[in-house]
């Protein structure tokens, strides 16, 4: 069965995000996930959980300056002990909030650093992360993301994913797989999702064109969703899509999925 987690960064945008939990959990989803928690207070996220019997599946560690365009600090090496400091605050949160996974946005690098800087920053600071959350109990993942909504992302395949990983060498390190990103870098969704389970430690979703819900572009949700259940992929699919009108008349499309 198909575990839908609630994205509260782009769903139930027409209330303030302290109210999202409750309206999450009225629409019957039993997890949520978003970006970031830091502007708010952890111990009032960790009571909207609680009070609407929700579970916490992911945040992002820090990822810059949002608002002037960072996209994630793992791959530039002048920002590592801005990097470290920011896994320290997320697992600050994460021991209150207690999320199953912290997800590393990678990022821009800067010009003049080369792809071979970048590629060895960004896996000492993976590697740093991961044992850290290690230490904590939460799992790291990594998500390429494509680079036309973010132009310059560093990590933008699969493959190059799963090379990091595989450089970095620790089992506390896991992809996300997000199908709206790599239907635009990549197609192929189901069989990458086949060859690489056991390495895909949670998944996102979105349909393409316009990262709107399911149904409205050119996916065929209904095969991808029986082909992810065939596998035996037990872990959550995080709905981190735009809303193309309100959250609640477009969630017709996972009223079968949700309890």
């Amino acid at each position: 069965m198909v575990n839908l987690a609630a994205n509260l960064s782009m769903m139930f945008n027409e209330v303030d995000f302290m109210d999202r939990f409750k309206e999450a959990s009225n629409q019957g989803f039993r997890s949520v996930e978003y970006l970031f928690p830091y502007d708010f207070s952890k111990d009032n996220i960790l009571n909207e959980l609680k009070e609407n019997n929700l579970g916490q599946i992911l945040f992002d560690l820090p990822a810059g300056d949002w608002d002037s365009g960072d996209r994630g600090l793992a791959a530039d090496p002048n920002r590592i002990n801005e990097f470290e400091d920011g896994v320290g605050l997320a697992i600050e949160f994460a021991n209150t909030i207690k999320p199953i996974n912290l997800t590393c946005l990678v990022g821009k690098v800067p010009s003049g650093v080369s792809d071979t800087e970048a590629q060895d920053t960004l896996i000492k600071n993976l590697t740093f992360a991961a044992h850290k959350l290690d230490e904590h109990g939460f799992q790291l993942l990594v998500e390429p993301i494509n680079t036309v909504d973010i132009p310059g992302y560093w990590l933008s395949s699969t493959d190059k994913a799963l090379e990091i990983i595989g450089s970095v060498n620790h089992s506390n390190i896991k992809l996300q797989y997000d199908i709206y990103h790599m239907q635009i870098m990549e197609g192929n969704i189901i069989n990458t999702i086949k060859e690489n389970l056991k390495i895909i430690g949670h998944m996102q979703l979105a349909d393409n064109p316009g990262r709107h819900e399911p149904g409205t572009g050119e996916l065929n949700w209904r095969y991808i969703f029986e082909e992810i259940d065939l596998m035996g992929y037990e872990g959550w699919i995080g709905c981190e899509y735009v809303p193309q009108k309100d959250t609640i008349s477009g969630l017709h499309w996972a009223l079968s999925y949700l309890h």
